[in-house]
């Protein structure tokens, strides 16, 4: 069986480009106009034989999500995919554990240059306006731009199991908790997924962060737990103690009470899991987003 990275590397040559060899100029070739690499290698890649591709089916359409076990290969992913954006030597963060990423899908544009241009002939035109149909087709993002997740794995927020442990009250080993993880970090990303494409106008950093962890515990755990997100986020007895929540700290913004606000909604999202039991994650995900209104812009 072909390695995910391999599947992907049809669709997305400058996977084949390796970043630390590769200039940018040769991922824009790649990227903005679809040439293919001299050579086709992925000798950069690992491809371990735990690597998986799986499509889910969201309310905002079918996710293709990609775990990458190996956490070089994950990084060299994510640098060739955004190398002709950002420079492939840009390295991914050490606290980076997943991205969503949005690429140009040259094979799907090519198979309508070739359709187009079969249908003029057989209809006895001379010169076709390519130029014209790719403006057309382009037009419609959906036509042209593919958007997917790609994971890495570890420990959730570089939280310990003994940690998780004591704060949800149910006891894992290490890799029980990695295990956890994945699911957390895969239900995270494809929150902000089915936020984004549903409900672009009420994008909001804190509380974004604040929903797709809970979706992702949730569907973690079958339930939602309160002491566990604050651990994620870092805050204990609504005080702010270190952890990913300065990520999001708004210019000016007091941490602390920041803290005591977040700690009074997370007992709402405890509530509304409690009346959600029993809906599947997106069932939950919508429940607490139907409250952004009542609980974070008045909050």
């Amino acid at each position: 069986m072909r390695s995910p990275i391999a599947e992907l590397a049809e669709t997305y040559p400058q996977l084949y480009l390796d970043p630390d060899r590769c200039s940018i100029d040769e991922y824009k070739a790649a990227v903005l106009s679809g040439d293919r690499p001299r050579s086709e290698s992925l000798s950069h890649f690992a491809c371990d034989g735990r690597d998986t591709a799986e499509h889910i089916m969201t309310p905002a359409g079918e996710a293709l999500v990609v775990t990458i076990f190996n956490r070089h290969d994950f990084e060299t992913f994510v640098r060739c995919m955004m190398a002709a954006k950002e420079g492939p030597e840009k390295p991914v963060p050490a606290t980076m554990g997943a991205s969503t990423l949005t690429a140009f899908n040259w094979p799907r544009i090519f198979a309508r240059r070739d359709a187009f241009l079969k249908e003029q002939r057989e209809a006895g035109v001379e010169d076709p306006d390519w130029g014209a149909e790719f403006r057309r087709f382009t037009s419609v993002k959906d036509n042209y731009i593919d958007t997917f997740i790609v994971l890495s794995r570890g420990p959730y927020s570089n939280v310990s199991a003994e940690a998780v442990s004591s704060a949800s009250g149910i006891q894992m080993s290490e890799e029980e908790w990695i295990e956890k993880s994945g699911e957390i970090r895969k239900y995270h990303e494809l929150t902000h997924f089915v936020c984004r494409k549903l409900r672009p106008d009420m994008i909001d950093a804190v509380w974004d962060e604040l929903v797709a962890d809970a979706s992702g515990i949730y569907a973690a755990f079958g339930r939602f737990d309160r002491k566990t997100e604050e651990l994620f986020l870092g805050i204990s007895d609504g005080r702010y103690i270190g952890g990913r929540l300065e990520n999001y700290l708004g210019e000016d913004e007091d941490i602390d009470a920041l803290s005591q606000r977040i700690s009074a909604v997370l007992q709402e999202f405890a509530a509304t899991a409690d009346q959600s039991s029993g809906s599947d994650v997106f069932g939950f995900m919508t429940a607490l987003e139907d409250r952004q209104g009542e609980l974070w812009k008045q909050a």
